[in-house]
């Protein structure tokens, strides 16, 4: 009985360590799994990080062109400069005269803050408030507020990005005269002369060809004239300028083409069939100086 109840000692002991043995060898097979896993998804790491960086490489923000066009129409002798900020002179050595007009391709942003200065003195800032997501052109105009001081204004106008000649016709003119903008066609071998009224703070769009633009008074007499080459593409300004002034020089009305361009550039002579294309987005800021 001693002996038989040892022998089932024995093979009970024996089964305990064959079971310990089992669990043994189920964690180290559980580890070794889990060390291959591991250095598997290591390995399959090191292909795909590489090709996750190059595939982002290719993938950029979009960058649009804005091009600022500045006008001064501000009545008087001393020329503008014009600062992005408080350091940056977009015009470089050479002040805007009145009546100028010129093309800046700077960087800008919404918020951006222009700054007008004749000489040391500052004319007045003008706030960049949004930016089309397309290319543009931004364009922007300094005039006289009034005919009793000498507080400045500004108006802007995006230009949408057409296929069309666009042409902003807009009246900074300060006084009690009156007249209208016309647009007809230029004198010409065998062409009949068209002619339509312009409305300001508009933008229409023309037809390539060669145009004149006068302003016609109330008592129908032409009190200015100017030429426009309008070309598809391209964006115009027609300002009405001058200023009946209570204090200081006065200076008649006049009218300013932007950009003059060359007419041998074109291959055709379309009449001028004018379009409306939108009222003109005017914003305008009132500074005293």
């Amino acid at each position: 009985d001693d002996l038989s109840a040892s022998h089932q000692n024995i093979e009970a002991n024996g089964g305990h360590w064959i079971l310990k043995l089992n669990k043994m060898l189920a964690c180290f097979a559980v580890l070794s799994c889990c060390m291959v896993l591991t250095e598997s998804l290591r390995h399959t790491s090191q292909h795909i990080n590489p090709d996750r960086h190059a595939a982002g490489t290719f993938v950029k923000a979009l960058e649009f062109k804005h091009r600022l066009r500045v006008c001064n129409a501000y009545p008087g002798n001393a020329a503008i400069d014009i600062y992005k900020g408080k350091g940056e002179k977009l015009n470089g050595g050479a002040p805007m005269p009145y009546k100028t007009c010129n093309d800046f391709v700077a960087p800008l942003k919404a918020g951006d803050k222009l700054e007008f200065k004749i000489g040391d003195a500052n004319a007045g800032t003008f706030s960049i408030a949004d930016l089309p997501n397309n290319d543009a052109v931004l364009f922007l105009v300094i005039h006289r507020h009034d005919t009793l001081s000498t507080a400045v204004a500004f108006e802007s106008h995006v230009f949408a990005n057409l296929q069309n000649a666009q042409v902003a016709i807009i009246d900074t003119y300060k006084g009690a005269a009156k007249s209208e903008p016309r647009i007809m066609d230029a004198p010409g071998k065998g062409k009949n002369s068209r002619s339509e009224e312009l409305r300001y703070e508009s933008v229409v769009a023309v037809n390539p060809g060669v145009y004149d633009v006068t302003l016609v008074g109330s008592d129908g007499k032409t009190k200015a004239k100017n030429s426009l080459v309008a070309r598809n593409r391209e964006s115009f300004i027609i300002l009405r300028t001058g200023v009946e002034a209570k204090m200081g020089p006065s200076y008649p009305q006049e009218l300013v083409v932007y950009p003059k361009l060359d007419p041998s550039a074109l291959h055709s002579s379309a009449g001028p069939r004018v379009m409306m294309l939108s009222m003109l987005a005017i914003l305008s800021c009132v500074f005293w100086a």
